[in-house]
């Protein structure tokens, strides 16, 4: 399946129907007076978050989408029909955008959650509508409204709890292969990864933890260098980064920096993430080399340095318990806050 996280389309909702004029030709009324209808409304277009869906892979070459136009009123103030409305399923984590002014209309993140984003025109009024004491048989009718029309970007962002950064072949995606159920594909070259990856990672208690393996981060990728302008978006759902470092790199401190200086150059909140410092491929690297490359780690970030192999399985245990760990603190600080921000009733 092809990964397609970024689509534009428009929506078009149905004009409202046209008011009618007629008049009451009935037998035994002599004074039949107007009675038009009044247009129906046009149906209005939304879109609805789905859980089977996983890309933006049915927007590439279905750009337009139309809800059905309202009726016209009939005779005997009958009112027309509305037009049926358009849904559009999209995929959970979908954000939407309006394309012309950049402002975000709605984000869906909950599965079954719908979002209108083009109103319906109203329907036109009929001659009836204007009969009064000075006009006994008014003789126009308005037309129905157009619909809203409107040009719409979608960005799909990965819903994860852990967002896996690095430098390409800091050994992402064989952590990921090695935590989870997930097999990406993996090779000794740089930007193996060409699309984010997800994974289910199981806690001790059986619940799953959404890992995801953010690829194309290099130098520069906040200006759209390489392919990381492209992910860097998926990171900003993620609670927790676990920022892995190649060890064997030939500075893995300098490495760690081009990271850190791209999450905060791209802003959104990302530098203030919190993070766990994994030291990867100490597999390939003496006792010596690992002390040394961690100290130096450990000064640049403040952070403790997990020492770990993606390849041999070594420390993912203890990398994981803090994981957990942080996520469990994460989770009391949001409800704590939660129960502060209620009103007192």
């Amino acid at each position: 399946m092809q990964f397609i996280d970024l689509a534009e389309i428009q929506v078009k909702a149905g004009d409202g129907g046209d008011g009618m004029t007629s008049f009451r030709r009935e037998k035994y009324v002599p004074a039949g007076g107007p009675s038009g209808g009044n247009g129906g409304p046009g149906g209005s277009v939304y879109l609805v978050a789905e859980t089977n869906l996983q890309t933006l892979l049915d927007f590439r070459y279905a750009h337009l989408f139309k809800a059905a136009n309202g009726q016209k009123g009939g005779s005997k103030n009958r009112t027309g029909a509305a037009g049926s409305d358009r849904t559009i399923a999209v995929p959970c984590g979908t954000t939407i955008y309006d394309a012309d002014t950049d402002e975000v209309i709605g984000d869906l993140t909950e599965p079954g959650q719908t979002l209108r984003v083009a109103t319906g025109g109203k329907g036109g009024l009929g001659n009836r509508h204007f009969l009064s004491n000075r006009n006994r048989a008014p003789e126009h009718a308005l037309p129905g409204l157009p619909g809203e029309e409107r040009r719409l970007r979608l960005e799909l962002k990965l819903l994860a709890e852990v967002g896996i950064v690095g430098l390409p072949n800091a050994g992402k995606s064989t952590l990921m292969a090695a935590l989870s159920a997930a097999r990406p594909k993996i090779a000794d070259y740089p930007f193996t990864t060409l699309v984010p990856n997800l994974g289910v990672v199981r806690k001790p208690t059986g619940d799953g933890t959404v890992f995801a393996d953010i690829p194309g981060l290099i130098e520069g990728a906040h200006q759209g260098l390489g392919l990381g302008h492209e992910f860097l978006r998926h990171v900003e759902r993620t609670r927790l980064l676990l920022h892995l470092v190649n060890g064997t790199a030939a500075e893995p401190v300098a490495d760690y920096r081009t990271i850190q200086q791209e999450l905060t150059s791209y802003g959104r909140g990302l530098e203030q993430r919190p993070q766990i410092l994994a030291l990867n491929k100490i597999d390939a690297l003496s006792d010596a080399d690992q002390q040394r490359i961690a100290t130096e780690l450990e000064r640049a970030s403040g952070l403790p340095v997990y020492r770990i192999s993606a390849v041999s399985q070594a420390g993912l245990d203890a990398l994981l318990q803090q994981v957990w760990h942080m996520l469990d603190r994460l989770a009391e600080a949001e409800s704590v806050a939660s129960t502060e921000a209620e009103p007192a009733r």
